[in-house]
């Protein structure tokens, strides 16, 4: 469907939009609830009200300074994490294209981790430390990838190996460490949510708002790119200079989700595949993917403080839950000859 309105034309997609409509409603629930749940159990109206500036001051440490930030990094979180795995998976016209599968998230991990235990950084140099690492790690894969061009199966090939290394590296780290600051970075590698606050939310808050437009801008090129390199070029697209951008953005989304969170695993594989699943629609749907990645982390948090007695990091149910779907992936895909 198309919309006009006078020199502007607008193409719509009724189901994506139905689709991302109900996700961030779904999102937005589970995000209320999430609220109402830990030691001091609290109404969905109490919650609400706190929100608005009602609550008394007991109820407002506990939504405001505990429960809100918590839930407002799972969006975040979910969203960037998403967002870098819907434009990895077009660049690569795979579905294993994924920053933590590739190992751009465990290069942001390293480069966090050396921050953490080498000079006990800050917020913002763990996050700069986060995006040197990626970035260095991206860049490193692109190079050994390319040859004529970056072909998408030998760059996942690639990120595999580099992502292999890269988690020797982090456990060396973490043995090397001093025994508090060992199992507070193993807590972290792991990809949790538990402990965040305003620190992590805004600085976050910031780079997504920064990322968000050169992302839809650059977004647009993804859907011909997957036409091929030749189409591209046949159409006005710099490939290389495009490619290159995209990978950027995907890398710095994945940094910025994994200094304030954690490298939270496989949120980035299955998101996007799952939006193209429920919109069918053509293209890369980085909206769609975007909604679907906070929906499944904010469930995801909800589901480990809801099903377990201490509140687990987040990334151990990702993770169950992610390799399973990569083992049932590996095997579709093996059966259509793709591996």
């Amino acid at each position: 469907m198309i919309i006009r309105f006078r020199a502007v034309s607008l193409r719509v997609h009724p189901r994506s939009v139905t689709v991302v409509i109900t996700l961030l409603l779904l999102t937005f629930v589970l995000a209320a609830i999430s609220m109402t749940t830990g030691d001091f159990p609290l109404s969905v109206s109490e919650v609400v009200r706190t929100v608005l500036g009602f609550g008394d001051p007991a109820t407002e440490f506990i939504v405001n300074r505990l429960r809100l930030p918590r839930v407002l990094i799972a969006i975040l979180v979910g969203a960037a994490l998403a967002l870098s795995g819907a434009v990895l998976q077009s660049l690569t016209r795979n579905p294993l294209g994924s920053p933590d599968f590739i190992g751009f998230a465990h290069g942001s991990a390293t480069g966090a981790l050396i921050v953490i235990l080498l000079f006990q950084g800050s917020m913002a140099e763990i996050s700069l430390g986060a995006l040197a690492g990626g970035m260095l790690t991206a860049a490193l894969a692109y190079l050994l990838a390319f040859r004529r061009g970056v072909q998408g199966f030998r760059l996942v090939l690639i990120g595999i190996g580099l992502s292999a290394m890269l988690l020797a590296a982090n456990n060396y780290l973490v043995t090397r460490a001093s025994l508090t600051g060992a199992i507070a970075a193993q807590t972290w590698i792991t990809g949790t949510l538990n402990g965040r606050t305003w620190n992590q939310v805004v600085p976050l808050l910031i780079a997504l708002a920064l990322l968000l437009p050169p992302t839809v801008y650059f977004g647009q090129k993804l859907a011909l790119l997957e036409l091929g390199d030749d189409k591209a070029r046949a159409l006005g697209v710099p490939v290389e200079i495009t490619r290159l951008a995209l990978l950027a953005i995907s890398v710095t989304l994945a940094a910025v989700a994994t200094a304030a969170a954690g490298p939270i695993a496989f949120v980035a594989l299955t998101a996007p595949q799952l939006a193209r699943k429920l919109t069918a629609a053509p293209g890369s749907g980085l909206t769609a993917a975007a909604a679907t990645g906070a929906l499944l982390l904010v469930a995801g948090d909800l589901a480990v403080q809801r099903l377990f007695a201490s509140p687990l990091p987040v990334g151990i149910l990702t993770s169950a839950i992610g390799g399973t779907y990569l083992a049932w992936l590996l095997v579709r895909e093996w059966r259509r000859g793709r591996l």
